[in-house]
C-alpha cells in the first residue's frame, strides 16, 4: 500500500493493470495512476493522502484536495489489524451523497471491485512470501 513497485502490481479490481505516474506517499502528498481496465478503457486516478497512522491506517481523498472536500469522488480509509497474527484489511469508502454512492456501486460495482482488490492484494503477499521461503534449507 505504500511501495509504487507494489502496488501496481495488484491494485483494482481483477483484470486491471495500473501505471504509477506518481506516489509521494506522505500526508498532503499526492498519488496519481492510470487503471488499464479489461474494456480498453483507461481511468485516471488523482488522490491525497490525508491521514498516515502506520501500520494501523492509511486514508486518502480520491479526486479532491483534503478531507471534506466536496468535490472528491469519495474519501477512502483502509485499517490494517492484526487478527490471529495475520493481517486484516478493511476498506471504508465515505461519498458526498447516497446517489454518488450508488451510481459507483452500480456503475461501476465498487463493492465487487473493492473485494477483488483486497483477493489480489492476499494472492500478492502470499506469493511474494513463497518466493522469499524458496532455496531456504527447512531441514
Amino acid at each position: 500500500m505504500t511501495k509504487p513497485e507494489h502496488i501496481v502490481h495488484w491494485w483494482g479490481p481483477n483484470g486491471f493493470t495500473n501505471t504509477l505516474e506518481k506516489m509521494d506517499f506522505r500526508v498532503g502528498g499526492e498519488w496519481h495512476h492510470i487503471m488499464h481496465g479489461p474494456d480498453g478503457r483507461d481511468y485516471p486516478n488523482r488522490s491525497i493522502y490525508t491521514v498516515i497512522d502506520k501500520p494501523q491506517r492509511i486514508e486518502f481523498c480520491v479526486g479532491g484536495t483534503h478531507k471534506g472536500d466536496p468535490n472528491a469522488v469519495f474519501e477512502s480509509t483502509w485499517t490494517f489489524d492484526l487478527v490471529d497474527g495475520k493481517t486484516q484489511v478493511t476498506i471504508h469508502m465515505i461519498f458526498p451523497t447516497a446517489a454518488a454512492r450508488n451510481k459507483v456501486v452500480e456503475e461501476f460495482g465498487a463493492i465487487q471491485g473493492g473485494n477483488q482488490t483486497l483477493a489480489r492484494l492476499a494472492d500478492y503477499v502470499n506469493k511474494s512470501e513463497s518466493q522469499d521461503h524458496k532455496g531456504e534449507d527447512h531441514a
